[in-house]
């Protein structure tokens, strides 16, 4: 998991404050509780605005300088909801969720809620640091707390989730897929009564990815999820404990976008649930979470927290939140504003497509058959000779030397190398295997599958093949995973992007010439787009659409010939700097995307072109796409 701030994959909603100086902050918090009362107002701005690692300096810092323990001082001025999620803040995650599990199996009764959203969802390494924690800050054994407090088979999980053993491979074997379903059916559903043993060591210990093909898996053996088998042959907490794993397998993000949901809706609020997640889960996925929100709810996150708290414990978990994502459209101007300059500042070319890999000439299936078998019999595998074979074929042969293995030994032969080679050699061995269209199906799949969505590798594969190539993925992904490809794309995306995939996804790009007159047009809304796109005109969201259709529809070469009728982008110049400065911090405090000619780079570059300004976009999922079509109608 990237840390606060660091790279593209973190997908948290708070981040390493800059220019951070602990000193200071200690100082800030101590003036905001000296004397009368305190300063709540500046309590939960600092730490709501400082990553964990920066609150756990400032502790160090104010018990250097005042010799005070800090989280003492803060549970002694604070109260209630807001003193919980302030003190919880401050707590390094393995110890804030100790709390949380000590509090859980203490006095009378046990919340199995907190105990089952815990452990179901938390990774191996989370859990090691969980058990350690616990460890240190109550000198007891967390395994040991929770046999006495739990029983039966819910106990059991529960023991077997504390071992944080799971399996983390990604190479996943067939074989092992279609045993563990057949043991699962038969644990269950074939079974009179039920053996929750095999339950427990399938959905305890494999791995994610395994898992999620055995669901798959399941469903076309069986007819049903397998959560409706859990619901049939499980009850109590340990049902609740399993189809809680299930959920978090499919999508750890999805699972708390629910809890929360259920936290707020009706009457009252669930608070202890709303402040462990918000805390918990501010600086690893909470932006997944509230576009999961947003999507399956119809409402956002942050609309949510608004109508159902009140005050600054309020205002703190909205910090939290990061964003109101019912703020429709308001990625769309940016990233017109960005297809349009890599439209203009991008060089036409023509390239002529040629693949490195060739069909080989006097080509053998049987010799090749014979040969992979031999590679991967016995003790060791030839890893060599099976990287010279398949290398060396172009796909077509390589299918046939599929059927040929299969012909000759009654044998899997992408089974066969799965169990024989793995790590990123498997993976690369694997997709070379593959047909071209259920290879992209699958990596499609696996873009909309798990914590978030990896928008680029949707971008890269849509916006990128041809129509053909698009009708067989969409055949492929039925019949690999029995749902349409757009129904995935609809319940994994939302927005101008979502219908922007969905659009590519059919396939439907014109095949035929250009249109001068209409490319003159399609080259005018483009510029309309730009004009209006930081402006409330009620003319944008038809232009909106008009732009994405010609984007998603029209031929390269019509394309190509619009980018000839594009009127000059326009530049800083013109605009004065101090009024830039302003739109930029006004930008930032409304949290929105930044402008695009209202960077740093821009203003640097006031008056001037905006070729100095391209390189210091902020891109959001949509303008990759549009960036991504339009390259594809340059290259083409």
């Amino acid at each position: 998991m990237a840390k606060p701030g660091q790279g593209s994959k973190y997908r948290g909603s708070v981040h390493d404050f800059p220019d951070f100086n602990p000193s200071q902050d200690a100082e800030a918090l101590y003036t905001a509780m000296k004397g009368f009362g305190s300063d709540k107002e500046a309590i939960l701005e600092l730490i709501t605005s400082r990553s964990n690692r920066q609150r756990q300096e400032i502790i160090q810092s104010y018990k250097s300088l005042y010799g005070k323990d800090l989280i003492a001082d803060l549970k002694y001025e604070l109260t209630g909801k807001f003193e919980r999620l302030i003190v919880g803040l401050m707590r390094p995650l393995a110890y804030c969720d100790a709390k949380e599990i000590k509090d859980a199996v203490s006095g009378i009764g046990t919340d199995e809620k907190c105990l089952i959203e815990i452990l179901a969802s938390r990774t191996n390494e989370q859990i090691h640091q969980l058990v350690a924690a616990y460890k240190d800050a109550y000198e007891r054994d967390l395994e040991a707390d929770v046999i006495g407090d739990t029983s039966g088979h819910f106990q059991k999980m529960l023991v077997v989730l504390l071992q944080g053993t799971r399996e983390e491979d990604d190479v996943v074997s067939e074989d092992l897929v279609h045993q563990d379903v057949q043991d699962l059916y038969e644990a269950g559903e074939l079974k009179w009564g039920t053996d929750e043993a095999q339950f427990i060591y399938i959905l305890g210990n494999r791995s994610k990815q395994h898992l999620r093909l055995v669901f798959d898996e399941y469903l076309k053996t069986t007819g049903k999820p397998i959560e409706a088998s859990i619901r049939g042959e499980l009850s109590g907490d340990f049902e609740k404990l399993m189809l809680a794993v299930v959920k978090c397998i499919r999508s750890t993000p999805e699972y708390f976008a629910e809890r929360l949901f259920k936290a707020m809706k009706g009457l009252g609020t669930r608070d202890n649930t709303l402040i462990r997640i918000m805390v918990s889960r501010s600086e690893l996925d909470m932006l997944d979470i509230r576009e999961i929100f947003r999507t399956k709810y119809e409402k956002s996150l942050y609309s949510m927290i608004k109508n159902d708290t009140s005050g600054e414990y309020k205002k703190a978990l909205l910090k939290l939140c990061g964003g109101d994502d019912d703020a429709a459209g308001q990625f769309f101007p940016e990233a017109a504003q960005v297809a349009y300059q890599m439209w203009e500042l991008s060089a036409v070319a023509r390239v002529e497509l040629k693949g490195t890999v060739r069909p080989a000439a006097d080509f053998n299936p049987d010799a090749d058959a014979k040969a992979l078998r031999k590679a991967m019999k016995g003790l060791g595998t030839d890893e060599s000779t099976i990287i010279d074979i398949i290398t060396h074929r172009s796909n077509a042969q390589r299918q046939q030397i599929r059927q040929t293995f299969k012909s000759h030994f009654g044998r899997d032969l992408m089974a066969d190398l799965k169990s024989e080679i793995s790590g990123d050699l498997a993976r690369l061995i694997l997709g070379l295997m593959m047909p071209p269209a259920h290879y992209d199906a699958k990596q499609l799949k696996k873009a909309m599958e798990g914590a978030g969505t990896d928008e680029k590798a949707l971008i890269e594969i849509l916006a990128t093949r041809t129509n053909a190539e698009i009708r067989a993925i969409n055949e492929a992904y039925k019949e690999d995973y029995h749902k349409s490809l757009e129904d995935a794309l609809s319940s994994d995306t939302s927005g101008h992007f979502r219908r922007i995939l969905i659009s590519l996804a059919t396939g439907n790009r014109d095949e035929g010439g250009e249109d001068r007159d209409q490319a003159r047009d399609d080259a005018k809304v483009a510029a309309e787009i730009l004009e209006i796109a930081d402006t409330s005109s009620g003319d944008k969201t038809s232009l909106e659409t008009r732009f994405m259709t010609i984007l998603c529809t029209r031929s390269y070469q019509h394309l190509r010939r619009g980018e000839a009728w594009l009127p000059p982008l326009p530049s800083p110049a013109g605009r004065s700097p101090e009024l830039m400065r302003a739109a930029l911090e006004s930008s930032k405090r409304s949290q929105l995307p930044t402008h695009p000619l209202l960077t740093p780079a821009a203003l640097r570059s006031c008056p001037g072109s905006t070729a100095n300004v391209s390189a210091s976009l902020r891109p959001t999922p949509f303008s990759f796409a549009a960036n991504s079509l339009l390259l594809r109608g340059q290259l083409r």
